[in-house]
């Protein structure tokens, strides 16, 4: 177990980032963990620590969000995001998660630019099967390698208009799907160990307290500012993980 107090200065920004962004709030802005773990360990001891942060975020937004979920689209991202997560065991080690997080980074900055441009319109259709099947498989890869699947998602979402609360009963049913199946090849790959997880434990009760704040303020903000939030944790992510690339 880590008792470094310099890696708990981190980790507990850390666990409660991933709450808030598990309970729908900012989206994607939980993909900012992993890096600021791996300012005090290496980068797939921070992805390991990371996970049982966020199954037990998971099963605290299912119970609140998920009869709020849209399981038309769930249908159309499930199983193209558990695919990705396939591919991500199988080129996990080959690309590095800065690699890999760098490119998300670059093209969220890319999907935002995109739309502060060119805004789409309300009665826009949505994204097509297709689309919606390519964003689920590249967040599905880039979650399993980096945690760093939230943009891509909210790219899937984000264009659909939905109520806050079925943006992100949506989000969190699909995301403790995908995260429940990175068990097996995490303990597969060697990165579970009894010192990770008591580490883990350590942070939970922060996480927990992330998802609730993330709730009440997903109950209470008016869709207009949700989005406009959801657009800045995009923007915060991004840049993040572009840069850690770049160094």
């Amino acid at each position: 177990m880590i008792t470094d107090p310099a890696f708990y200065a981190v980790a507990v920004p850390a666990a409660l980032l991933v709450g808030i962004s598990k309970s729908g709030f900012a989206s994607g802005i939980g993909a900012l963990a992993t890096p600021l773990l791996a300012m005090s360990v290496s980068v797939p001891q921070a992805a390991a620590l990371v996970l049982p942060l966020l199954c037990l975020s998971d099963v605290m937004g299912l119970v609140t969000l998920r009869r709020h979920a849209d399981w038309t689209v769930l249908r159309q991202l499930l199983p193209a995001g558990l695919i990705g997560i396939v591919l991500g065991w199988i080129g996990f080690g080959v690309l590095s998660p800065q690699l890999v997080g760098g490119l998300t980074g670059l093209v969220t900055l890319i999907f935002l630019a995109w739309n502060l441009r060119f805004p789409p319109r309300a009665d826009a259709a949505p994204p097509s099967a297709a689309a919606s099947g390519a964003l689920a498989l590249t967040s599905g890869f880039t979650s399993f390698i980096a945690h760093s699947g939230g943009p891509p998602i909210v790219m899937a979402l984000l264009p659909r208009h939905m109520a806050p609360l079925a943006y992100a009963g949506t989000s969190a049913v699909f995301f403790a799907a995908i995260n429940a199946a990175k068990w097996g090849p995490y303990g597969l790959l060697g990165l579970i160990d009894g010192g990770q997880l008591a580490t883990s434990a350590v942070l939970m009760p922060v996480a927990a307290a992330g998802v609730l704040i993330g709730i009440q303020a997903t109950k209470h903000v008016s869709p207009r500012w949700f989005y406009r939030l959801v657009q800045w944790g995009m923007f915060l992510t991004g840049v993040k993980l572009l840069w850690d690339a770049l160094k």
